[in-house]
């Protein structure tokens, strides 16, 4: 079984033995365009090339990019940690062409390096091409299908709509057919009862989109015509951490070696194992998840503050921390001695963790001991309000005493309400277990 690292090498060592330029990762913060505070995409950075504002250093360049999302259908930050695949960073491995090689070469190379390099069955594999559009006046992607139809038979290759098979930079620029590739990862008793053609783009968990193949060979102009691009351009999508999880044959991605050695590192500071609680699990992979992000994103600049993408930075570490208070137990500072294993796992291959492994141990560390002397006092404020609240006999506190703990004190919401629920449930379970112990001791 290849590792992680094992599988991010060999991606970036194929296309360079195609030819293509192996690059660094852009920062994973942005401060150059307005539009955007964080890259969300392996073509960020290539942007201004695409557009045509820059000529291109390399006609052919590929990398693995690290990208942070936490908004948007799919992506929000709150569902990090409670299901096992929405993260908020990840890395995209891709692949670029700039007026070089188009749709042949790229739909070959994709397949080479999933069947001949990785050794992924044939059969399990799907491809999407873009049906075409009437009102646009495009016909089906005949071209890519047709190169398609050299690698798979006809019924594993699938009709897509504009919405899954059309990418748009926005509302103008460059544009065009796509061409997703799926992976059936079922056991074999459930691909008889039901092939995976059906399945594709049916938010199945195990048949999944592993790589789009964008063919950007159309420009979109102002009054939302098309016109064709003088130099067409490849740009091309894997999300790494799905791929790891197909390859090492798990079900969830903190399953892989991407995030277990994190996820260990974790429950043996709280002393529990993963694996054996629910509550506990998510907490756990809600700090796996976060750390990552918070110390790439210090590692490009952007320290924690209460503005912009320091804010949005600052809101998911005390998320973080907020899970490892209330689950597992964690009332000083810990995510910050969590570095020398992301360091340990992530290191190699991002370099400028290690360069700037004090800052950020200090800065992490003193966010978490800030932000943990805000959850003290909240909570004492919180007692108070719930014993007032008690002794006029309300049986919950008001949402404006709940509000302002948050907008006076910054005392999180989520908390106000989770604390109350457990000390009641706590209650409960005692008067429960009062009741079974006088039932053993009744004559």
């Amino acid at each position: 079984m290849m590792t992680a690292k094992e599988i991010r090498d060999s991606f970036k060592s194929f296309f360079e033995s195609k030819g293509h330029q192996i690059v660094p990762s852009a920062p994973m913060v942005i401060k150059d365009d307005p539009t955007l505070m964080f890259t969300n995409a392996g073509m960020n950075q290539f942007k201004d090339i695409i557009l045509g504002n820059h000529p291109a250093k390399y006609k052919r360049v590929a990398d693995s990019q690290k990208c942070l999302r936490v908004s948007g259908k799919h992506n929000d930050l709150e569902e990090v940690g409670h299901d096992t695949y929405h993260h908020t960073m990840f890395e995209m491995l891709g692949n670029w062409s700039f007026g070089d090689y188009f749709k042949k070469e790229a739909i070959g190379w994709a397949w080479e390096y999933l069947v001949d390099v990785l050794k992924i069955d044939p059969k399990d594999l799907y491809a999407t091409v873009f049906e075409g559009s009437p009102e646009e006046g495009l016909e089906r992607d005949n071209e890519a299908a047709s190169y398609w139809e050299q690698f798979l038979p006809k019924d594993h290759i699938l009709n897509g709509n504009k919405h899954d098979n059309f990418w748009e930079m926005g509302d103008t620029g460059p544009c065009g057919p796509c061409s997703e590739i799926h992976i059936d990862s079922r056991s074999e008793e459930e691909k008889a009862q039901i092939p995976g053609n059906q399945l594709v783009n049916k938010d199945h968990p195990q048949v999944i989109e592993i790589w789009n193949l964008v063919f950007m060979q159309f420009n979109r102009k102002a009054d939302g015509s098309l016109e064709g691009l003088p130099a067409k351009v490849i740009d091309t999508g894997m999300g790494f951490e799905r791929l790891v999880r197909t390859l090492q044959g798990k079900t969830s991605n903190y399953d892989t070696d991407v995030f277990q050695p994190m996820l260990k590192a974790i429950a043996e500071m709280a002393g529990t194992t993963y694996g054996q609680d629910n509550q506990k699990d998510i907490a756990m992979r809600v700090i796996a998840d976060h750390i990552r992000t918070i110390a790439f994103s210090i590692t490009d600049g952007q320290l924690p503050s209460n503005a912009k993408a320091g804010y949005v930075i600052r809101r998911i570490l005390r998320r973080a921390v907020r899970y490892g208070y209330t689950f597992l137990g964690q009332k000083q500072a810990f995510m910050y001695k969590l570095l020398p294993v992301l360091i340990e796992n992530m290191g190699e291959a991002y370099p400028e963790l290690n360069a700037q492994k004090i800052l950020i141990e200090k800065v992490i560390k003193e966010e978490e001991e800030s932000f943990l002397r805000t959850l003290e006092t909240g909570i004492r404020l919180l007692d108070k309000t719930m014993n007032d609240a008690k002794a006029a006999g309300k049986k919950e506190i008001s949402g404006v005493d709940a509000f302002t703990l948050y907008d006076t004190f910054g005392f999180p919401l989520d908390l106000t309400e989770l604390i109350p629920r457990k000390r009641h449930d706590c209650k409960r379970r005692r008067v429960q277990r009062r009741n079974a112990e006088t039932k053993r001791t009744r004559p």
